[in-house]
């Protein structure tokens, strides 16, 4: 029988998601949990894999197992064990063939960056003393939409068949303090978010136009793109899937 586990965590002392020989993770953090409980060997795939520091507000995994489960009970003893900085907030049963990065049809993303120095909030968004031009960052978020090739924004050497991702909606907000970019699309590259926003940054600092991120774009070249912004302020904050809903999972 497959589940999926709907999940959270700040990814500051995480080396990302995925599994790591010497470093740790958030997928063998939960391995080890899962094991434990059910007394198996549980290996939980993920929707997807986010870097050393990054966070996840809504996160999916699956995994399998033949025994009958209290998902309730689970839950609540899952908790139990975890580190204060991982939390599962749903565990459902799925049929068979449910895949958590397969079959989701829809990420996103959301990266804080905040105008003031915030003591408080300095691992969860990253710190820009240089004003920005938010207008002007919206009008280039704006023209994403309007490809589907990024290979300007994907990490170097990158194994992958294909550079194509169809983006639904980028945009730029402002909430107190802090701004906030929103990028969704039916799949990201390695590293993508964070060098999207480096060179809307740049966009905000006037030191390139519209015109130059449309060449850089059609360009498909990283080194053109602008910089990879620190990972404490990326959010993976959703996750669609066709069978699965937010408010009432099946």
């Amino acid at each position: 029988m497959r589940y999926f586990i709907e999940f959270a965590y700040k990814g500051t002392h995480y080396h990302g998601w995925q599994y790591q020989p010497n470093a740790i993770s958030v997928q063998e953090t939960l391995n080890k949990v899962f094991s434990t409980l059910l007394q198996d060997e549980i290996e939980i795939v993920g929707a997807g894999r986010t870097d050393t520091g990054v966070h996840a507000s809504q996160m999916y995994g699956h995994f399998d197992t033949e025994k009958t489960l209290d998902l309730e009970q689970l839950k609540y003893k899952a908790n139990s064990f975890l580190p204060k900085d991982i939390a599962i907030s749903k565990i459902i049963k799925v049929h068979d063939d449910a895949h958590a990065r397969f079959d989701a049809t829809s990420r996103t993303y959301h990266y804080h960056i905040s105008t003031i120095k915030d003591v408080f909030n300095n691992e969860l968004t990253w710190f820009s003393q240089q004003k920005l031009d938010i207008e002007a960052m919206n009008n280039a978020a704006k023209l994403l939409l309007n490809f589907t090739d990024f290979q300007c924004f994907s990490k170097s050497n990158t194994d992958v068949f294909t550079y194509n991702c169809d983006i639904t909606e980028a945009y730029w907000t402002q909430k107190n303090n802090e701004l906030i970019f929103t990028i969704s699309a039916d799949r990201f590259l390695r590293n993508m978010v964070r060098a999207i926003v480096g060179t809307l940054v740049n966009i905000g600092l006037h030191k390139i136009t519209i015109d130059d991120f449309i060449k850089i774009i059609e360009s498909k070249d990283r080194k053109k793109a602008g910089f990879s912004v620190p990972a404490q302020g990326l959010f993976l904050t959703q996750i669609k899937y066709p069978y699965i809903n937010n408010d009432e999972s099946i």
